[in-house]
């Protein structure tokens, strides 16, 4: 991690020594034939299991990953006029595709390791070598998924196209905001240009969804989602956001692309670290401290065109695309940057390639609806703009979630609370421009915010229903590719907050940590936990 390979290897060879030695010490007759004692030889045992995984962890993981280490550089991957050396990375896939192997065989081993029985000390070893391969497993995951995806998104096997949606919080959508710039990316044997631009103007409101949608998705968010770029993404589910807005610029421009790309303006920020400020052809210096201000927030004083302000956007975006594409940009920063807006989802991916699509399955990336397996119970809490304009700058929302068992049958009750809170200054029907209030255009007082949430149980779950400030409340109930769901349309008033409770029970019994998947609003807040208890009339 730190980029020192010759250390990285003199640890790894050091390591290998004394792992390759505890593993044979501890499989030799006399050692076994101590795991026979009863009560003492059950430590023996998970000694010797112990010992074989860090060995085996030892020559078929880390070995091949110093070895990538020690030939590869992030330095490697910087940009040398808008084009990457992709040779690297499809070198690397094989040794990176056997650590992987290596580190997830070694994760279930670990964890099946019967440690009941043993001393403490055993146990403690148990649980430090179980959290570290999870850990190396899950990171290494993500290495050999690039190693495998990247190569072929850049155009190693021929040109690529893609649709790239800046989506807009300022006005939010489910999984981010209005495509309010839309822009068309071309990738060839690691060059990457931004061959056009357009915004939301360029698209018409279509008569028909340009797809056929799912009566839930209808039912849901209307069919708007399939006639109007702006409101593809009313939907949580990404890839079929990307279907829709994929299909539209095939529609217009003539050109069906190999995939979509979107991102926001505070993955913009997050750029802005490692390329230092940009200045924009208009004067404006744009910085990691200014980004999301100036983007979402100064530009509407300074511009009432909205084609002005689209065309602002999208100047932005191209300036600091060019800036990273020179290879003005500290490598190691940038892939930070990129990895943080990455587990926010505020930069998802979907390819029209069924092959790359799958290497993108159950990340983050992929924008999918929240999947719940053994290792987590996951939720979602999904946001939409009601007020038509661009309040979302001043919307504030905080989740929490949490479980209480209660029944018999040790069937969990699940809850989720969100707190919404309305954070413009009290004269903002006065000191905001109508085009950020929305004017009263669409029913809703200058200042307020309106929002529709959306709250997404697991699959197999029975909905209980939802509270608004502990109060009882009519809802939406629906199902989207079976998750339950609780919708509401929520109003806050300048400095006014509210906090929704929505109940689920859960299908059976289950111990596994619950998560939280939300639309990525401007400012993030972790998600909290929630206190439940077993007289609430939800749960």
């Amino acid at each position: 991690m730190a980029g020192d390979a010759e250390a990285a290897g003199e640890t790894a060879e050091k390591l290998s020594a004394h792992a390759s030695s505890a593993a044979s010490l501890t499989n030799d007759p006399v050692w076994r034939s101590f795991e026979l004692v009863p009560v003492l030889g059950s430590n023996f045992t998970a000694v010797r299991e112990l010992a074989a995984i860090v060995d085996g962890v030892s020559q078929s993981a880390i070995t091949p990953l110093v070895g990538v280490a020690r030939s590869v550089e992030l330095g490697d991957f910087k940009p040398v006029d808008g084009s990457i050396d992709l040779q690297p990375l499809i070198q690397a896939r094989s040794q990176v595709a056997a650590a992987s192997t290596a580190l997830a065989v070694s994760e279930k081993s670990v964890r099946a390791i019967q440690t009941g029985n043993t001393l403490d000390v055993v146990r403690r070893a148990a649980d430090q070598l179980e959290a570290a391969v999870t850990r190396a497993a899950g990171s290494v995951d993500v290495v050999d998924r690039a190693v495998r995806l990247a190569p072929n998104m850049l155009g190693a096997a021929g040109p690529r196209n893609y649709v790239l949606m800046f989506q807009n919080p300022a006005e939010l959508r489910a999984t981010g905001g209005i495509a309010g710039a839309v822009a068309l990316l071309h990738a060839e044997n690691g060059r990457i240009t931004l061959a056009q631009q357009a915004s939301s103007g360029d698209f018409p409101r279509y008569d028909t969804p340009v797809l056929p949608l799912a009566d839930e998705t209808r039912g849901l968010y209307g069919d708007i989602t399939g006639q109007y770029i702006q409101d593809v993404n009313l939907t949580p589910d990404f890839p079929q956001s990307a279907l829709l807005a994929r299909e539209m610029w095939r529609t217009q421009f003539g050109l069906e692309t190999d995939g979509v790309i979107s991102i926001d303006p505070v993955s913009l920020s997050y750029l802005l670290r490692a390329t230092g400020p940009i200045t924009l052809a208009t004067g404006e210096v744009l910085t990691a401290e200014n980004a999301v201000q100036l983007l979402l927030s100064d530009v509407y004083s300074r511009y009432e065109d909205p084609a002005d302000q689209d065309a602002f956007f999208a100047a932005a975006a191209a300036s600091v695309f060019s800036t990273v594409s020179r290879g003005d940009a500290d490598p190691v920063a940038l892939v930070t940057a990129l990895a943080q807006a990455g587990s926010e989802h505020r930069v998802l991916v979907w390819n029209a390639n069924d092959e790359d699509q799958a290497v993108l399955t159950n990340t983050t990336l992929a924008g999918g609806l929240p999947l719940s397996n053994a290792s987590a119970t996951r939720f979602g809490v999904y946001l939409n703009d009601a007020t038509g304009a661009k309040m979302g700058m001043y919307l504030d929302m905080q989740v929490a979630v949490g479980q209480v068992t209660c029944r018999k049958d040790k069937r969990p009750n699940y809850g989720v609370s969100v707190t919404l809170s309305n954070t413009a200054p009290a004269d903002a029907a006065i000191t905001l421009s109508d085009y950020v209030t929305g004017g009263g255009v669409y029913g809703v007082a200058p200042g307020n915010v309106k929002t529709v949430v959306s709250a997404y149980g697991a699959p197999g779950m029975q909905n209980l229903g939802m509270t608004r400030d502990d109060s009882v409340v009519a809802y939406h109930p629906a199902t989207d590719s079976s998750h339950p769901v609780s919708a509401i349309e929520v109003e806050l008033a300048p400095g006014e907050s509210t906090v929704l409770h929505f109940g689920w029970l859960g299908l059976e019994p289950s111990s596994a940590p619950i998560v939280a998947q939300s639309t990525p609003v401007i400012h993030l807040n972790e998600t909290r936990e929630l206190e439940l208890g077993c007289e609430s009339a939800l749960w």
